[in-house]
């Protein structure tokens, strides 16, 4: 890998390393939000790099939805048993159970609206004061509107207009009673930083990232996973596709691309060449123009 590419991910790895120690330092209840997505794991490896030799000193949290890829669940499994980490998770199912959540109905019926009740559910069983997450600025436009340290209110939302400035990596984390922060270490990272750092350090990451076989279906020009909880139109027919998931979320909002991307090479130089950007493919920022800031607004991550 080039010097300058090098040095770039190597400065990158340094401010999100020092961002989850100032999390430490200055929040008396941290969390790190976990999914088994690229970005997640990238995270708990700098998180175990800022805290070498110790163990995390915070827990990781999964909101389930019960709708997952399964080898993202073995990865997660596989990983807290890995490190010696602590997991909680969080479950929408009983979410829906305990009638805090409304199961959708329909062709285009998803659980991941509804995760925003479950986590902030959580985080106030377990008072946590501080939740990091995995989002990077480049992702969505609302994403790009984030500070490192994302105030939130006693009601768990983001207000974009009332977020403290951050100036030479100062960071403000003081808050009222009631209220929270969610902090986002790799805000400065880009989808292709990322996958250069998974080969930089050579992080095993899950099986459904690189090319493989599944059964799909195509709606509206997006290719989705078979499910039991998939409800198909009439005109909508399964097909045996070569695929794999550029960025994951639960099975009902996450299109496969088609992909023979075998290696982290070959899933950087594909990451090169594509013009699609990484959440083009996913079908729950298509609901509207504003769906990933509306979510937000209310207490999504």
């Amino acid at each position: 890998m080039e010097n300058y590419r090098l040095n770039h991910l190597r400065e990158l790895e340094s401010e999100s390393i020092y961002v989850i120690r100032e999390v430490a330092a200055q929040f008396e209840r941290p969390v790190m939000l976990f999914s088994g997505g690229k970005d997640s794991i990238v995270m708990v490896h700098l998180a175990r790099k800022a805290f070498a030799p110790a163990k995390l000193p915070f827990p990781l949290l999964h909101i389930d939805t019960g709708h997952n890829f399964q080898e993202t669940l073995d990865y997660r499994d596989d990983l807290v048993k890995k490190i010696g980490a602590q997991l909680i998770v969080g479950s929408v199912q009983e979410s829906i159970d305990q009638g805090r959540a409304v199961e959708e109905k329909g062709y285009n019926a998803s659980r991941n609206v509804l995760q925003t009740v479950t986590l902030l559910d959580t985080i106030e069983k377990h008072k946590f004061d501080v939740a990091m997450g995995g989002a990077r600025r480049d992702e969505e436009k609302a994403r790009a509107k984030e500070r490192f340290f994302s105030h939130r209110d006693e009601f768990g939302q983001w207000d974009p207009k009332n977020q403290r400035p951050e100036l030479w990596n100062i960071f403000n984390g003081r808050k009222n009673m009631g209220e929270h922060f969610r902090v986002f270490p790799i805000s400065n990272w880009t989808e292709m930083d990322v996958w250069q750092y998974i080969l930089l350090e050579q992080i095993e990451m899950p099986s459904i990232y690189y090319t493989h076989q599944r059964e799909v279906f195509c709606r509206d020009g997006n290719w989705l996973a078979v499910a039991p909880f998939m409800k198909l139109k009439d005109s909508e027919k399964v097909e045996l596709k070569t695929v794999r998931c550029r960025t994951i979320g639960d099975i009902t909002c996450t299109g496969l691309t088609l992909s023979t991307a075998n290696s982290l090479e070959e899933i950087i130089d594909e990451i090169a060449a594509t013009r699609v950007t990484e959440r083009g493919s996913r079908w729950d920022d298509k609901r509207s123009d504003a769906a990933m800031e509306d979510r937000k607004k209310e207490g999504y991550f």
